[in-house]
């Protein structure tokens, strides 16, 4: 199993949001905020060889909004998922399996672009299989209102149409093998239903894709949840179990939305589990 880092653009959120309840006089430390209050962060994917198969986990938010749309998330840098796909040696038609952990926009929006003509949306990877689980899709399809904004039709509905969505089997609380796509997979409710938290070897080392369980760093403490999250003390619970499997079994965390640590490590403090050190993947 070989895993490419895929950067899929920077982006910045409230700063507030991302760290709920907890007063900005703590979490400035960790996630420094510009002058409107928002923080920097990032999309990164990651791309699996597996045998025959090349597994993209999330997409980032895509490119086919309007520019008023982007223009709430003030986007940074110059990334591109499918530039830095073709960077790691490999073109979109060779990706076999796309894994949404979950469908808010920043995840899956890449999946789907803009035709030719732009006058209609499709699958970006049409050669892959989109994967998801029934719970979460049901849950995204007809969202409540508090998750409604950040589940889009636009980036739904054509995977359906596309007739390649498929859905994870008995998704579980615990890490559980995939036959289909050879990685461990746990599923977690805090954030939103059934988001699914991937687990892979790189060079004998267990790494975990933390998604929005462990957004940054600086959510590592327990009670660092993002406001976002549709059931933060649920959350609490899940980052508990999470964080002292990980610290026991010394997982190494993948993050998705951390622009400035890309892999990092845990150790156990006096005061819980606490971020211990930052690797880039080829350090790994």
């Amino acid at each position: 199993m070989i895993i490419h880092s895929i950067q899929a653009g920077n982006f910045k959120l409230d700063g507030g949001a991302m760290f709920g309840v907890v007063p900005k006089s703590l979490w400035q430390k960790t996630n420094p905020a510009d002058p409107d209050n928002m923080i920097d962060m990032c999309a990164r994917c990651m791309l699996i060889e597996n045998g025959d198969k090349l597994i993209l986990v999330d997409t980032g938010m895509g490119n086919k909004q309007s520019d008023k749309f982007f223009s709430y998330y003030k986007r940074w840098g110059d990334f591109d998922l499918v530039k830095s796909i073709n960077d790691a040696g490999f073109s979109i038609n060779d990706v076999t399996d796309v894994l949404l952990t979950h469908l808010h926009f920043d995840h899956c929006g890449g999946a789907v672009v803009w035709n030719k003509n732009k006058d209609r949306h499709e699958v970006q990877f049409k050669n892959a299989k989109y994967w998801s689980n029934e719970s979460h899709w049901n849950w995204a399809t007809k969202p409540n209102p508090r998750e409604k904004a950040s589940f889009l039709d636009e980036n739904l509905l054509p995977i359906k149409e596309s007739g390649r969505l498929n859905f994870i089997k008995n998704p579980s609380n615990k890490f559980v093998y995939n036959d289909e796509l050879g990685i461990d997979i746990l599923c977690v409710d805090g954030h939103t239903e059934k988001q699914m938290i991937p687990k892979v070897k790189h060079r004998g080392k267990e790494l975990v894709y933390a998604a929005d369980l462990i957004p940054t760093a600086g959510h590592i403490p327990v009670p660092y949840i993002m406001g976002y999250d549709v059931r933060p003390l649920l959350t609490m619970k899940e980052k508990t179990s999470f964080l002292m499997d990980a610290c026991e079994k010394d997982y190494s965390l993948f993050m998705e939305h951390d622009p400035y640590n890309e892999i990092i490590s845990l150790k156990k403090t006096e005061k819980g589990i606490r971020f211990d050190n930052s690797f880039s993947l080829d350090e790994l």
